[in-house]
């Protein structure tokens, strides 16, 4: 099951995979840094929206399967440079 935990290991997993320091990962998401340590700690009342901004900036896609079967994918934000 895909928790707070396991979200906050995802985001540092992948921050650390792209060479990414927490200050400069939190100045591409525009979150503060305390956030983002508290985030990747996995902490259960972290505000959804800035989580979304931080696995955009990483280049995460987020997909929710619903019990129908149905899967809705967030594609990641682009680039404001190729947009």
């Amino acid at each position: 099951m895909l928790d707070t935990s396991a979200i906050g290991h995802i985001i540092r997993n992948e921050r650390k995979a792209q060479g990414l320091r927490q200050d400069e990962l939190a100045a591409a998401s525009g979150v503060g840094v305390r956030f983002l340590v508290e985030l990747e700690r996995g902490k259960p009342t972290a505000q959804l929206g800035k989580a979304l901004d931080v696995l955009n900036a990483l280049g995460c896609a987020v997909q929710i399967r619903t019990p129908g079967g149905l899967t809705l994918t967030a594609p990641p934000a682009p680039d404001e440079e190729g947009a």
